[in-house]
């Protein structure tokens, strides 16, 4: 998983400029979706649905500062019921529930607590790759990336910052890479010791550590979310001339939308609708995205030396997209294509999956279908009764699926943003949610009019019909389906289907007599 990547920043998804060849050479020997979509347009959320494989307000972490709820399953859970070590190198975002651990009495310091806590992932290199001066000094326990860069001679309590996020002025000033202003300056570090290659080699070490034992590796790539400080060569790699033309239109600064006004309005678009913030950022960020498919490259190598790729299934994603001043906004939170839609790379090692190799998939996916996926591949007794997403392995293997989606669906707390603030709403008001098919996009505000795009006629999202007279019938249609998909949540998690469903005769297992004359 990478981190922030859009959909369309790799050359088998179609960019001009930016070639991954390891990525595209990964999508020839496995399945590319070209529609998968994310149940959160923000890191923490988005990375909860796939690690439990339910929707949001499912599962109750609702963005980046919410823990997990400690109840709640995650796909170390699972695969660990199968034997499987499951391991993360990188980032998670997940914050551990300590409320509810001090409530049952459990200790960080244990391995049920460290468990818990990581969430259900053994921490082989656990790093959410962001660590300003003031967090590294609150910390009790060091940063194992920044250790090696000491080792290697990079002084400084957080070479983190001071060197790999950092670049260097004309006359030796450290240049911050948390200013924008510096994304198109190298890091003060070699690519070797950059945070995209260290994690790479402690993925290889992870595989190593195994010692041919079933394992499950979540390597959660850092990059190629902010900082947006690249290593040489990576930082200049690529020009303005080379960049997607910038998609937004003058009428939707016009929008009569509140809460798309709000999001326009916080200081984070401001500046990313900025051409030079635009265009200096991009190059970092691109440049990361390459340096990223090269060490894809290496690590698939080594899979291929070791004879690893013959049993090991591959997939690539991410967890979200980036703005980059499309729209008139930054970062992201918001339900437009350049975000909630993601990249999609399923490598099935499977024969039963040769006769599917390379194709290119256009049904709708989300990524709540991965871990029911991995359980079908490891042919896992675990219940799927709390899981909301569906296997994708009948696609994978070219098997004829009677019935599959024809919506997907994503949700937002922005109560963390600024826009709560500008629009001046309380805790739990700040939500949406949206619903898509293959020709409309409605998004409902709590408190707010809905919004509606048609994705045929409009695809880039430009005109907003949520107030058109014209479209009352068609956003009363997607309610509706919204409506559906919001009411089969599965938060019934404490009993099986199989439980539910099971025969019973009262009156010879309890003695109990209910309705007897």
């Amino acid at each position: 998983m990478a981190d922030q990547l859009r959909w369309d920043y790799l050359s088998c998804y179609g960019h001009p400029h930016l070639k991954t060849p390891n990525l595209d050479g990964l999508a020839k020997k496995g399945v590319m979706f070209e529609s998968a979509y994310v149940q959160a347009p923000v890191c923490g959320p988005s990375r909860a649905s796939y690690y439990t494989g339910r929707t949001v307000f499912s599962h109750g972490s609702t963005w980046n500062q919410v823990p997990l709820p400690i109840g709640e399953l995650t796909i170390g859970d699972y695969l660990r019921q199968s034997g499987i070590r499951t391991g993360v190198v990188g980032k998670t975002h997940m914050k551990p529930d300590t409320e509810g651990m001090s409530r049952l009495g459990i200790s960080k310091n244990t391995e049920i607590g460290l468990i818990v806590s990581e969430p259900g992932f053994d921490p082989f290199e656990r790093d959410d790759g962001l660590h300003p001066n003031n967090k590294i000094k609150n910390s009790a326990k060091k940063l194992s990336y920044n250790e090696w860069l000491n080792k290697l001679g990079y002084d400084g309590d957080n070479p983190w910052d001071s060197w790999a996020n950092s670049s260097e002025g004309e006359n030796g000033e450290i240049l911050s890479g948390w200013r924008l202003r510096n994304s198109n300056k190298p890091a003060r570090i070699p690519e070797k010791h950059s945070e995209t290659a260290f994690m790479t080699n402690r993925a290889i070490e992870f595989i190593e550590d195994s010692n041919e034992k079933p394992w499950f590796l979540h390597l959660s790539y850092i990059k190629p979310h902010w900082p947006y400080m690249a290593p040489a060569p990576y930082h200049n790699m690529f020009s303005s001339n080379q960049f997607y033309p910038v998609q937004r239109t003058d009428s939707e600064k016009k929008m009569n939308h509140p809460v798309y006004k709000a999001f326009m309005e916080n200081s984070i678009s401001k500046t990313f609708s900025r051409d030079e913030v635009r265009d200096t950022v991009l190059t970092g960020y691109m440049g990361l995205i390459k340096q990223i498919d090269d060490n894809l490259g290496k690590l698939f190598k080594f899979l291929e030396d070791k004879k690893k790729m013959e049993d090991t299934m591959i997939v690539f994603t991410s967890d979200h997209g980036d703005y980059q001043g499309d729209h008139w906004l930054g970062e992201k939170e918001l339900f437009h294509e350049q975000i909630v839609r993601v990249p999609m790379i399923i490598y099935d090692p499977s024969s039963y999956a040769d006769k599917n190799r390379g194709v290119k998939e256009k049904r709708f996916i989300e990524a709540i279908d991965l871990l029911p996926t991995f359980l079908d591949a490891v042919d896992s007794k675990a219940s799927k009764h709390r899981l909301e997403g569906q296997s994708l392995i009948p696609i994978l293997r070219g098997e004829k699926v009677s019935k599959w989606k024809d919506s997907v669906f994503s949700e937002i707390d922005y109560s963390f943003n600024e826009a709560r603030k500008i629009l001046n709403l309380g805790a739990s008001d700040a939500r949406a949610y949206m619903i898509r098919n293959l020709k409309w996009k409605y998004i409902y505000y709590k408190g707010f009019p809905p919004q509606l795009f048609d994705l045929e006629n409009d695809p880039d999202e430009f005109e907003d019909l949520g107030q058109s007279p014209d479209h009352l019938k068609i956003r009363e249609e997607m309610k509706e389906l919204l409506l559906q998909r919001i009411i089969s949540r599965k938060n019934r998690i404490t009993a099986t289907d199989e439980f539910v469903l099971k025969d019973r005769d009262y009156t010879k297992e309890d003695g109990i007599m209910i309705g007897v004359w």
